[in-house]
């Protein structure tokens, strides 16, 4: 079933430049286009548009490593090896990313643990002044 840019938009949660902008950098491989060179996004196509979509802005994985991926694939199954590696690299730096806010957000926790405490001590003032009052 082929699929207009719109439609894929929608589908997607991507506007129409952007699909359009990763098209032309080479994030996702050319679309077809018909007779009037309306785009006409394929299974396949969606596939890519939803891999780099995942890659770009769930794994944070920067524009020129799927720049670079794409291309690989582009050049057939002899770029296995070093798509794997490619990959597994960013994995090991999305890894590490995520223990940063790991720690990031344990420290976080700690100054609101903080505030609360404070701010529970602040209210026993408080009450104790309106008691007696």
């Amino acid at each position: 079933m082929l699929m207009t840019i719109t439609e894929v938009s929608e589908k997607f949660e991507l506007s129409q430049d952007t699909l359009r902008y990763y098209e032309r950098i080479g994030l996702i491989p050319p679309v077809n286009r018909n007779k009037s060179g309306i785009r006409k996004y394929t299974e396949e196509d969606c596939k890519w548009v939803d891999f780099i979509k995942c890659m770009r802005q769930s794994a944070g994985l920067p524009v020129e490593v799927l720049i670079e991926y794409v291309g690989l694939f582009q050049q057939g199954d002899e770029t296995n090896e070093a798509r794997k590696e490619l990959l597994v690299e960013q994995r090991m730096q999305l890894n590490t990313r995520i223990e940063e806010m790991k720690k990031t957000l344990e420290r976080l926790d700690d100054k609101i643990a903080r505030y609360e405490q404070t701010l529970m001590k602040k209210e026993k003032t408080l009450t104790r002044t309106v008691d007696s009052v």
